[in-house]
């Protein structure tokens, strides 16, 4: 799920190099983290938040399948 993650960012901002995603245990399940450029936060979050939104809900959805629960977050 993080190479899923560190893909699509990487997909949507300018400054790919900039992208970082780490995988941290949290209890029953995963908590990913995204750091990019400041300047890029906004293709990621996208209008309305529709795109992190989007990213959250195919998480939820492959994370199901593994009786898994991960949570994605935007670390300033």
């Amino acid at each position: 799920m993080k190479g899923f993650v560190e893909y699509v960012v990487k997909a949507l901002v300018e400054r790919p190099d900039e992208v970082g995603v780490t995988q941290r245990e949290a209890p029953g399940g995963a908590l990913l983290e995204i750091n990019c450029d400041r300047c890029d936060m906004g293709k990621v979050i996208g209008r309305g938040g529709r795109t992190i939104k989007a990213m959250r809900a195919l998480l939820d959805a492959a994370a199901a399948r593994s009786n898994l629960r991960v949570e994605l977050e935007i670390i300033d």
